[in-house]
């Protein structure tokens, strides 16, 4: 789960539980008690489970970690290689690198501590995930 995700949880939990206890001392009867405790709590479980979830078994869910990951780690294992529009190889990079954008014919990227910014060109981009 993404940092993000884990702050959600950790807010909506704590607002249950909060929520759960806050009745657990002012009601009357016995039974709730005794219930609202338990029912704050198997939906603290559920919540987690539901996100946990997410973000292992969607596409958007696994971008989210990737994203985090490379932003974290300052980029990913990749190789990239930037083509002129007639499809000549101008430049080719292999390592970590952290790609900032790639729209409308241009592309920005760092690569070794350095900024690179090719215009009017393709980009081919091979990263290894999960590897």
């Amino acid at each position: 789960m993404t940092i993000g995700g884990w702050i959600i949880f950790l807010f909506i939990a704590a607002c249950l539980i909060a929520f759960g206890v806050f009745i657990a001392v002012c009601a009357e009867s016995l039974a709730a008690r005794i219930a609202t405790p338990i029912i704050c709590g198997v939906i603290c479980i559920a919540l987690l489970i539901g996100m946990l979830w997410y973000y292992n078994n969607t596409a958007s869910g696994q971008r989210a970690l990737v994203d985090q990951e490379s932003e974290l780690s300052n980029g990913m294992e990749r190789v990239i290689r930037v083509y002129t529009a007639n499809g000549d190889l101008i430049a080719e990079f292999e390592g970590k690198i952290d790609i900032e954008g790639n729209d409308g014919g241009y592309v920005l990227f760092d690569y070794q501590g350095k900024r690179y910014t090719y215009y009017n060109c393709f980009v081919e981009s091979i990263a290894e995930i999960g590897g």
